[in-house]
Parts: structure tokens; C-alpha cells; sequence
């Protein structure tokens, strides 16, 4: 990932941003990746999880979105819509107050504690923006991070409803169906954020990438709702929704999003001193759901009376999410923490 100033950024060929270009990623806890940032964090454990002296969370002068966030919707492949039900809920969540504790709501005010050069917060509210379906693979079923923008780009320059141009408080959600393979996806990737280029979609518009790995890798982007063959005796856990593509999608979606809202234009908040691989705020906390999370151990999670395994309440939904890093406290944190 290339921080600085977007003059800079934008003013490069497209060719030479192809082989520089190192957008944010949700990690998972597989022999394929290649830095566990969460092992870094916890290289002094204290009481909470993820806590150490040695994580610095800067703050780079670039802008955070403290103006109301609407996230724009590509769904691209083929979607049921049993399956968007659920994924706009989540979203719907974020600025749910009134849902039942522990709530994705509740998760979200620790990325709202983050704010710009001003002192304004990140914004309390993320509503669902327009949508726009991509049913018939206009960019083909294989997809480099690149023709992700080309995707983004036939949906704001649709001939019929086209999704609107939003750049100072839009976002926009590639979101491939589990027969669509994306670069690196499966390896270290289960999704990644950065920002469009004008010269390809014309606007500098922050964006996310999530696909769904059911048929892919459930056991590398759907942990813990299914788990790798290479680990003998681990039993998946039951998803709160019965689609464990689209449950395992939750937590790596409210990965980008609080990663977007706190870093757009990869020049804002961030630790580590390699600016071309920041550790964002959800980096620093990837596969910790709950107290006393750390490495490949989940955590304390909560089950229903249906037997499945979830961490917080939406709407009417439960979902399970990562926790997200606590700049102010100096550790990872989410609303069902044990010892609130």
C-alpha cells in the first residue's frame, strides 16, 4: 500500500501502479499468510487481548470519513437473495443503537474513537447506499485487483442507474459471488480495500473487495465456521445465519469498512514504519472475536439456543466479528468483552 499525498499517487501510469500497488488486507490464521500482525501485538500480553507497548497506532494527517458513510453495493456474480438479506442487515447494524448488547453498534464506537486532524470523530452513521448488480460477469469470472476497479467503474458509468459518485463519504463494496476468483484470493487475501485511480474509473473513491469463499476456501476466509483439512479434530463451529460463505464474509467486510472509515486514502491512521504495509486498525485484531483471543484461538463467543456460535446482534440478526484496535486503551476490543 502506497500512502501520501494523492497528487502524488495519481499522477503515476497505470502500469507502474500495477507492480506497487499492496492494497489492506483481511488476514486469516493459515499457513498461508505471511505476517500474523495479531502475533506482533501480542508480543506482551497484558490483561487484554492483543495489548502491547510495542504497537503504535499513528495517525499520518491524511482523511478519515467523519461525514455520514453510505456504503454502495456492487454484487457481482451470482447472488440469492436469501444471501443479501443478511449482508444488508449488517450493514443496516452499524448504526443500529436500539439492537440488543452485545451490538455490532456497540462494536462500531471503537472505530468512531478515531478521528482526523480537527479532532472529528469518524461518523456514527453507515447506512446502504444504492446497489447495482452484476449478474452476468461483465469482467469475467477470474478478476486481478485492478479489473476490481473496472468493475466499480461500469457500475458509476451505467448507461441505466448508475450508482452515484460519492467521494467524500462513499464507499464502495465489490462484493464476488462464490463461483468468482479474485487475485490472491485464498492465499493471503479474503478481501482488501484501497482507492480507485481516476485514470481508470475517473474518481478517487475508497473501495473494498469481499468475496465468498463457500466453494473456494470456507476453511481459509469461513474460519471458524469451517476449518482447514490440515488441522485434524477441529470442529467447525455452526454460522448464526445457516450460509457459512455469507457469515464467514461478516467479519472480513467489517474488517475493510472500519478500515476504510479510519484509513481511505491510505495515508491516515495506521502502525508500523513500512508505510507500503500499514497494520490498520482491524489488522492489529484479526481472528480475536472475544476475551481472551489471541493466535488461532478465537476467543470467548457466544451460542444460541439453535446451537450456533455468534459474538454480537444486529437488527435482528447475530453475527460474528472480529474485534477492532483501541487506540486510546492500547489493545483490541468489542462490546462482548467479559470483563465491560
Amino acid at each position: 500500500m502506497l500512502p501520501g499525498s494523492a497528487p502524488v499517487l495519481l499522477a503515476l501510469t497505470v502500469a507502474s501502479l500495477f507492480h506497487s500497488i499492496t492494497p489492506a488486507i483481511g488476514w486469516r490464521p493459515w499457513p498461508h499468510h505471511k505476517i500474523n500482525a495479531s502475533d506482533l501485538a501480542l508480543g506482551d500480553s497484558k490483561k487484554y487481548e492483543g495489548s502491547s507497548e510495542f504497537v503504535h497506532m499513528k495517525y499520518h494527517m491524511g482523511p478519515v470519513l467523519t461525514a455520514n458513510i453510505t456504503v454502495h453495493t456492487i454484487w457481482y456474480g451470482a447472488w440469492k437473495n436469501p444471501q443479501k438479506r443478511i449482508l444488508r442487515e449488517f450493514i443496516n447494524s452499524i448504526s443500529a443503537v436500539d439492537s440488543k448488547r452485545p451490538s455490532v453498534a456497540g462494536w462500531w464506537k471503537t472505530v468512531q474513537l478515531y478521528t482526523d486532524q480537527t479532532g472529528a470523530n469518524i461518523s456514527r452513521a453507515v447506512r446502504l447506499g444504492e446497489e447495482k448488480n452484476d449478474r452476468f460477469y461483465s469482467h469475467g469470472k477470474t478478476l486481478t485487483r485492478l479489473s476490481i476497479q473496472s468493475v466499480i467503474k461500469s457500475a458509476v458509468t451505467a448507461s441505466t442507474r448508475p450508482l452515484p459518485i460519492n467521494p467524500k463519504s462513499g464507499l464502495y463494496l465489490v462484493l464476488t459471488s462464490d463461483d468468482v476468483y479474485v487475485q490472491d484470493f485464498c492465499q493471503n487475501v479474503c478481501g482488501f480495500h484501497y482507492f480507485t485511480f481516476p485514470s481508470i474509473v475517473g474518481y478517487t473513491l475508497p473501495y473494498a473487495w469481499v468475496g465468498n469463499s463457500a466453494k473456494l476456501c470456507p476453511g481459509v476466509c469461513a474460519y471458524p465456521f469451517a476449518v482447514p483439512d490440515y488441522i485434524p479434530g477441529l470442529k467447525p463451529v455452526r454460522s448464526p445465519n445457516g450460509d457459512i460463505g455469507v457469515d464467514g464474509m461478516i467479519s472480513v467486510i467489517g474488517h475493510e469498512i472500519a478500515e476504510l472509515a479510519t484509513n481511505p486514502l491510505v495515508n491516515a491512521w495506521y502502525a508500523g514504519g513500512d508505510p507500503v504495509f500499514p497494520v490498520e486498525i482491524a489488522d492489529l485484531c484479526e481472528g480475536i472475536y472475544g476475551t481472551g483471543g489471541g493466535g488461532s484461538y478465537t476467543g470467548q463467543m457466544m451460542d444460541g439456543a439453535d446451537g450456533a456460535t455468534y459474538n454480537m446482534n444486529g437488527i435482528r440478526r447475530r453475527f460474528l466479528l472480529q474485534w477492532v484496535w483501541n487506540h486510546v486503551l492500547n489493545y483490541c476490543t468489542g462490546p462482548n468483552a467479559l470483563d465491560q
